[in-house]
């Protein structure tokens, strides 16, 4: 193979997903299989760089100051959910399921990797909870060591004269699963999160 070629190879290996395998397919495809393609991913690769950037007020994907769900006034700006990640906060939007706004925290607190509070984007739901309008917090992080660890750390620092309520998403066994082959932290999950049945 040429230079040039394991350049692009190399570059695309270091996106997430993608090993050995999968990015000399990509680079292959691209560069023998449909060559016509390359022109306009490049394009819209240049395009997306220029334009897209983090929304003022949630750190969602925005191509202006505000996303498009923190712009909709038919949304429950009073209703937010905290994710860490773009990614979990589309997850959500994708089940149709809530109907408030979004923080994205960019992460979550992990000491063992270097990341404390000042690398999460911590100001600017402190400024949304300062404002009046926040009147609870879900918090959506992941059920893990660093996820509850976040959490603990956003409770602790609310507002004592806020009002706002921070509630934590239920965590258990998913739809159709069986309680026999679900592991420890899943089944006390789901036992730790059980509501009254009706």
């Amino acid at each position: 193979m040429t230079p040039a070629f394991e350049k692009l190879q190399k570059h695309l290996k270091q996106l997430p997903g993608l090993g050995y395998r999968s990015s000399e397919r990509i680079a292959l495809h691209l560069l023998v299989e449909k060559p016509d393609r390359l022109p306009a991913l490049v394009a819209a690769l240049e395009e997306a760089a220029k334009s897209v950037r983090r929304c003022t007020r949630c750190g969602n994907l925005a191509e202006e100051d505000l996303c498009g769900i923190c712009g909709d006034e038919r949304r429950d700006h009073g209703l937010v959910c905290v994710v860490e990640q773009v990614p979990d906060l589309v997850a959500i939007e994708r089940s149709g399921a809530f109907r408030g706004v979004y923080h994205v925290l960019h992460g979550k607190l992990s000491p063992i990797h270097g990341v404390g509070p000042a690398d999460l984007n911590l100001a600017a739901l402190n400024d949304r909870i300062r404002g009046g309008t926040v009147r609870e917090l879900i918090l959506a992080l992941s059920n893990d060591v660093e996820g509850e660890a976040t959490c603990h750390y956003l409770t602790e620092h609310l507002p004592a004269d806020s009002g706002v309520t921070a509630t934590r998403i239920g965590f258990g066994l998913p739809s159709g699963g069986g309680v026999l082959y679900a592991d420890s932290v899943t089944l006390k999950s789901a036992l730790d999160g059980r509501r009254t049945y009706s």
